[in-house]
């Protein structure tokens, strides 16, 4: 009798444990996901920054995802990051990456060019930016791009970056707000502020705070599009709402369009509405 007990007790505890991983992986992903993440669901809105006060459950419930989760192992690293654990970080992101995270690849990437806490290597961070890039990573594309001439390769191609950024931006947010702003200054092409406005609205829409920051501007501006102050500062504070500094700074101008300067030039006071 006892060994049919036991395996009545195995089948409904095999629920509950993959239950419980399952809730590992949610409280994972509502302190440490990071918005930029390809890996990311679209239903999980993600942190640009750990909060102080959440890294130790960040570390606790990452680190119970993390076996069965790229995902959660990406940002178990984020979280060591955020405490300063280093090496913790790094160890958390290789192993990420060899399970093919993108954004593991992007955040060793940049360890390998800075040298933070690792020998500098440029070459290094060249391969794995380019490898990010070609899974469609967008901050892998934008930061190959901005690498430069690294270990005797070929500088780096806007021109290219152009192209794989195009790839990514039919489905990505964070690709179409890069590939915006390649547009909208002539990085690797053209110059092309209706396209550029076309793709920062379609990030907008998801939500992006650079995106919506941007849109503020072209609003404002009139670039690529109608001229519309109403639309900016609406654009602006919903990027602000979601902490982008340059939109709160926008918001500010708009509050305070007059400067009052000196015979130096220098600024004495503003005049707010």
């Amino acid at each position: 009798m006892r060994p049919y007990l036991l395996a009545i007790l195995f089948l409904l505890a095999a629920p509950l444990a993959a239950h419980a991983q399952s809730a590992d992986l949610v409280l994972c992903d509502r302190v440490a996901a990071d918005p930029s993440d390809p890996d990311k669901p679209a239903d999980v809105k993600g942190v640009a920054e750990i909060a102080a006060s959440d890294v130790a459950t960040a570390i606790k419930f990452c680190k119970q995802a993390a076996p069965a989760s790229r995902r959660a192992m990406f940002a178990l690293g984020r979280a060591y990051a955020a405490n300063r654990q280093t090496a913790d970080a790094i160890a958390a992101w290789r192993k990420a990456a060899d399970k093919g995270s993108s954004a593991a690849m992007v955040e060793l990437g940049v360890i390998y060019g800075t040298g933070s806490g690792v020998a500098k290597d440029e070459a290094q961070a060249r391969k794995l930016f380019e490898k990010a890039a070609q899974a469609g990573n967008p901050r892998g594309v934008s930061n190959l791009a901005a690498l430069g001439s690294a270990g005797g390769g070929a500088p780096a191609d806007p021109a290219q970056a152009r192209t794989l950024l195009g790839k990514a931006a039919e489905t990505n947010a964070e690709a179409q707000y890069q590939l915006g702003l390649m547009l909208a200054n002539g990085n690797g092409g053209e110059k092309d502020d209706v396209a550029a406005r076309a793709l920062f609205e379609k990030a907008a829409a998801q939500n992006h705070p650079g995106a919506l920051e941007r849109m503020g501007a072209f609003a404002q501006e009139g670039r690529g599009g109608p001229k519309d102050k109403d639309a900016a500062k609406a654009y602006y504070e919903r990027a602000a709402a979601l902490g982008d500094e340059d939109a709160k700074k926008a918001l500010e101008r708009l509050r305070c369009p007059y400067a009052i300067k000196d015979k130096q030039g220098k600024l004495v006071t503003t005049l707010c509405f």
